[in-house]
């Protein structure tokens, strides 16, 4: 039988990805919010010492992440992110056993290595040794897949909580990771590299990249770093933001299920008008419309239209610096080495993940959730500053 033109390209590593992405995302990363409350029921934990499991699983992410960069660029994704995968499935259902605490954080740390070997930047990592230069394109189209993660698993996993109980919901993850994910990434993925393949011949000037050391290296990643900071604190804290300032909680949840659909329409408008600018123009415009986002609530405060607009800005922004996490590095430090480099910047970005939650729980609780609106800007506005100072080749 012949096989489709389609399968044989290496085109076919987005599709492959892009499932890969919404099951690593869906079953390790989203569902804690729905699940480890039910774990500290069960075990008779506080809800903070299990969530902390999270910030610990985030922390070994962080410290993992380059080696598992070097190793891609090493021996290519189809060998090291099936293992990230294997790891995830064994902590799933291991996770389910751990009844005393040494136990849980052990097993949070098996799940942060699972992260740093599955979620973005390993598959922006195994896309840029696939494409070279040329990997901006199939980032963004990874990014259209992947964003639909949290739409498709916290329902899913809200059903099987209820059919078959936390337990059971991580066995049939822990089962799709190992079983449908790792062989699909391990015998599908292509095996192609960027840098042996036949490059075609350049017309005009050859494009030059900064080194990846030294200041321009410390400024996109304290930038990416400063901006992390903000999702992972406003996916903890901005709904109950909104319910404190009294709007229903009906339009809460409603105003919540905006952010995903703003983040794939802002990657489509992205890829349909503005591929041809530089990422560091993107990533600029998207902390721009978050810092125009926090204003509004400052200045204006926190009705159900003015968190509406908030959502859907903060949305647009996310799904624009996702792309621009894997691109501006592409662009400004090439293609050689990028695995190398993505997981150098991973380390400090999810070490602010899993601070973003504590620290602003403790500027809300010690000042205002007005604090913690401003605190949020002036985190964007730092990275802002970041992405400004730096030159481009």
């Amino acid at each position: 039988m012949k096989i489709p033109k389609a399968l044989k390209s290496r085109w076919r590593a987005i599709p492959i990805l892009g499932l890969a992405q919404i099951l690593s995302w869906g079953a390790i990363y989203y569902t804690p919010v729905l699940v480890v409350p039910l774990i500290a029921e069960a075990r008779g934990w506080s809800l903070t010492l299990s969530m902390a499991g999270f910030s610990v699983g985030l922390l070994a992410a962080g410290l993992a992440s380059p080696f598992v960069g070097r190793w891609i660029d090493c021996f290519g994704g189809h060998r090291v992110m099936p293992a990230g995968f294997l790891a995830g499935a064994i902590a799933l259902v291991a996770i389910g056993y751990a009844t005393n605490i040494a136990a849980y954080f052990a097993v949070w740390i098996l799940l942060g290595f699972a992260m740093a070997g599955a979620l973005y930047d390993p598959a922006f990592s195994t896309l840029a040794r696939i494409f070279g230069s040329s990997a901006r394109s199939a980032i963004t189209l990874l990014t259209f897949i992947g964003g639909f993660a949290s739409t498709v698993s916290w329902p899913i996993t809200h059903l099987l909580i209820e059919k078959i109980g936390w337990q059971g919901t991580y066995q049939v993850y822990a089962g799709l990771l190992a079983l449908v994910a790792a062989p699909l990434l391990a015998f599908a993925l292509p095996r192609e590299h960027a840098a042996a393949l036949p490059q075609p011949k350049q017309e005009g000037p050859k494009t030059r990249h900064l080194p990846a050391k030294g200041l321009p290296f410390v400024l996109v990643a304290c930038a990416f770093a400063l901006y992390m900071f903000i999702p992972s604190a406003l996916s903890a804290h901005m709904l109950a933001i909104f319910d404190r300032a009294g709007i229903a909680p009906a339009t809460v949840v409603t105003i919540g299920a905006l952010f995903g659909p703003s983040q794939v329409t802002a990657r489509f408008l992205e890829f349909t008008f503005a591929r041809n600018r530089h990422p560091l123009v993107i990533a600029c415009g998207a902390i721009g419309l978050l810092i125009f986002a926090c204003a509004v609530l400052l200045f204006l405060g926190v009705s159900a239209i003015f968190a509406g607009a908030f959502a859907i800005l903060f949305g647009m922004a996310n799904g624009l610096m996702t792309i621009a996490r894997g691109t501006v590095p592409l662009a400004l430090f090439g293609p050689s080495g990028y695995g190398r480099l993505m997981g150098k910047i991973a380390a400090p970005v999810l070490l602010m993940q899993a601070f973003g939650p504590i620290a602003l729980a403790f500027v809300a609780e010690q000042f205002s959730d007005r604090a913690a609106i401003g605190a949020i800007g002036l985190f964007a506005l730092a990275a802002l500053g970041c992405f400004l100072a730096i030159r481009r080749p």
